[in-house]
């Protein structure tokens, strides 16, 4: 969807994940919403502005099981098998710039179904759209942690995840 201009300040508007997208849709309408942003401090603002809309988790979730290992700042993230084999991802960050990496992890893989995940390249995305080679060695590795662990709970058998 095309950003609205108002004297030289943009808004883009975000349209809710619907039920029927597919992960690709979902991947092109982030791709579309990047498209505008012109250089790296462009997209780190909007990162920080997506992951202010991200709910909390509740003090049980945050637990040293759901706690993802390999991330700079504290991270968190509960992953569970819906319906129709697809995945529910809810996760939270202490760090303003992680909480924005998840709500793009979380707009791309939450309902998305585990075949869909398991197909999709998550790097090459985060490339494509100006945000990986953008991170420091830390973030990068933080990241990778978060989408490891996304993956590997939607490779598990359907009783595991």
């Amino acid at each position: 969807m095309p950003p609205t201009s108002v004297s030289g300040v943009f808004f883009l508007v975000i349209r809710p994940q619907m039920p029927g997208m597919t992960l690709q849709d979902r991947a092109a309408d982030i791709s579309d919403e990047f498209s505008f942003l012109d250089d790296w401090e462009d997209r780190y603002a909007h990162i920080i502005d997506l992951g202010k809309s991200n709910p909390p988790l509740s003090a049980e979730e945050r637990t040293e099981d759901t706690k993802v290992r390999g991330c700079a700042s504290q991270v968190w993230m509960v992953l569970t098998l819906l319906e129709q084999d697809r995945l529910e991802v809810r996760a939270e960050s202490d760090a303003m710039i992680v909480s924005g990496l998840i709500s793009i992890l979380i707009r791309l893989f939450s309902g998305a179904s585990r075949q869909e995940i398991d197909q999709f390249d998550a790097d090459a995305f985060l490339t494509e759209i100006g945000v990986k080679g953008a991170l420091s060695a830390q973030r990068s590795n933080g990241l990778a942690s978060m989408l490891a662990r996304i993956k590997q709970t939607a490779a598990q058998p359907s009783s595991a995840a």
